[in-house]
């Protein structure tokens, strides 16, 4: 499943102004913590840098990020535990995560209702050996929805991971998805709440399952800054967790 802050930039990308080729960066952090169903915790650091270039219909994207990771091994940011480990020893790593790139097209658009298309690659760049990630390129491809009426927007994804399996696991290939709607609160904020959801990618796990509740303030067509604060609904989730983003033209 995509990190909180990849499914908040969303909400950057829906009912685009069409206009000349634009390209906005984005940036922020999300801190969360859990025990993920074990008898240690497990805290997790990730700060993307989100580089979006936006044409007439269709959008690319490229996120590179940092990530820190304290915990007795066996969670990967996204998916949860991975295997069963008997260790209670938590360490710290951290450095460069999953890089991930996104192609997307508008293929249905009114003033109220949008639908996109999009395919991800997440390549294996975090270190497997450091417990940063999986080591294996992930490919998926989604639906994105978005409706608006009068002050509340209410969105949607729907999705199919194929993920790579490290040496020594067994992963699921996975269906995701997000639901959740957002409301003016004056012309520049807004607030709302997001559930996100996926399959189980390993039999050593639940099923990840959060609730996210966010606020935005919007300085111009581009600039934006936004906070959220998740709580976990499954032992594949975490416990709770905060998220700030913001962004801006280049």
């Amino acid at each position: 499943m995509m990190t909180r802050l990849f499914l908040l930039a969303l909400l950057l990308t829906g009912f685009t102004v069409r206009a000349e080729t634009t390209t906005t960066i984005a940036t922020g952090l999300d801190y969360s913590t859990g025990n993920y169903g074990t008898s240690t915790s497990t805290t997790i650091v990730y700060i993307p840098v989100i580089l979006k270039t936006q044409f007439d219909y269709s959008y690319l994207k490229l996120t590179v990020p940092y990530i820190s990771v304290s915990s007795a091994g066996g969670v990967v940011s996204g998916m949860g535990p991975i295997k069963k480990t008997v260790s209670t020893k938590v360490t710290t790593n951290s450095g460069l995560g999953d890089v991930v790139a996104t192609a997307g097209y508008t293929v249905y658009e009114t003033q109220q209702l949008a639908l996109d298309i999009a395919g991800n690659i997440k390549f294996g760049t975090a270190d497997a050996d450091r417990n940063l990630g999986t080591g294996r390129n992930d490919y998926s491809a989604q639906l994105d929805g978005f409706y608006s009426v009068d002050r509340l927007t209410w969105f949607a994804t729907g999705g199919y991971k194929i993920v790579g399996e490290p040496e020594g696991t067994n992963l699921n290939n996975i269906f995701y998805g997000t639901l959740g709607g957002s409301g003016k609160l004056s012309e520049a904020s807004s607030a709302g709440a997001m559930l996100n959801a996926a399959q189980s990618s390993s039999d050593a796990a639940a099923a990840p399952l959060d609730l996210t509740f966010f606020a935005s303030r919007k300085f111009n067509k581009t600039n934006r800054f936004q906070l959220g604060f998740l709580m976990g609904l499954s032992d594949a989730s975490p416990d709770l967790g905060l998220n700030v983003m913001v962004s801006g033209s280049l």
